[in-house]
């Protein structure tokens, strides 16, 4: 498996697991193409701090069951914006507002994109736009 397709499982996993804790607006960026510090990001929401911690602890949670320990974990205390390094990987979640000013997805929209949501029975659904 090579390191791009090894970084899209994770990047996967890992906005799966966001989903599942329930943040909304769940995307994963294949930047592989456009830098060289990473191969994917995923972007989530929150509704609270409460709820960013929470989203990014679940995330935590999910790469360590992946056998994946994050490089650094910065701004859980504020739970603004949390960004959870993998290397590989980086996870951003936001508070929505906070996601509207920086606007990820449009920085990097060159990068194609692949958008997660849950079903009525939990699983979740890919699709390709908002």
């Amino acid at each position: 498996m090579t390191r791009t397709q090894e970084a899209t499982d994770t990047a996967r996993a890992l906005a799966e697991a966001a989903v599942d804790r329930k943040a909304e607006r769940v995307v994963a960026l294949d930047v592989s193409e456009l830098t060289s510090f990473t191969d994917a990001f995923v972007i989530a929401s929150g509704t609270s701090d409460r709820h960013v911690r929470a989203v990014a602890d679940a995330v935590v949670e999910r790469a360590a069951a992946l056998g994946r320990q994050p490089l650094g974990v910065e701004g859980l205390e504020g739970g603004q914006w949390v960004l959870i390094d993998l290397d590989d990987v980086v996870i951003h979640v936001f508070q929505g507002e906070t996601r509207d000013h920086y606007d990820l997805e449009r920085l990097w929209a060159d990068a194609p994109a692949t958008w997660f949501e849950a079903t009525p029975g939990g699983a979740v659904q890919r699709r390709s736009a908002p």
